[in-house]
């Protein structure tokens, strides 16, 4: 496998798995760049949504194609917004409205426990009965506002209790190696060369 379709738009997520699968030879190229719209995610849970994100890519450009769908999951707020982060203060996406309206719905909620879950789906062409699929947590909570300008999405307010910061201010070698996405990534390249 020396070319695959990332099947995001998402710029964060595009990095980051640029930067992890650049040192193993493959050469990822965004959907955007083949003229690949996005697909549709109505699913509620990540995995479904992420495999239908993989095979719509894979089946659009002939090549193998990994798709990433993840979110924040809020435990007083039952696990939302989950598979509609992106879209929790509506259309259009803006990362600074989700978290001014997650701060909203949590004024005065002390239950502040919250964890980003992140699934990978991998799959070699658009009908492959085995998609390799690996998936990652990472715990925190939901601070009362946003510090640091670094990451992406919920990261200003995803406060992490054992480093006394929020993920935004984390160095990006840091993140990628505690985040829910670095998890992920690390499970699929471990199996990445028996898929091949």
């Amino acid at each position: 496998m020396k070319r695959l379709v990332l099947a995001s738009n998402n710029a964060g997520k595009l990095r980051e798995l640029r930067d992890a699968l650049a040192p193993l030879g493959i050469e990822p190229v965004a959907q955007g760049e083949l003229g690949i719209a996005e697909a549709e995610e109505p699913y509620i849970t990540f995995v479904e949504n992420a495999l239908a994100k993989a095979r719509h890519a894979a089946a659009a450009s002939g090549l193998p194609a990994l798709a990433d769908d993840s979110g924040l999951c809020v435990a007083a707020l039952g696990g939302a917004p989950g598979v509609r982060s992106a879209r929790f203060a509506g259309e259009p996406r803006s990362d600074a409205r989700n978290n001014t309206r997650l701060l909203d719905v949590l004024h005065g909620v002390t239950d502040r426990r919250a964890y980003y879950h992140a699934v990978l789906v991998l799959v070699r062409h658009a009908d492959d009965p085995q998609p390799l699929i690996t998936e990652g947590s990472w715990h925190g909570e939901i601070a009362v506002e946003p510090r640091g300008d670094g990451g992406f999405g919920y990261d200003p307010i995803f406060w992490l209790p054992d480093h006394a910061c929020t993920s935004a201010q984390l160095e990006l070698a840091t993140k990628q190696a505690l985040s829910h996405r670095g998890q992920a990534l690390r499970a699929l390249l471990a199996q990445l060369p028996q898929r091949s």
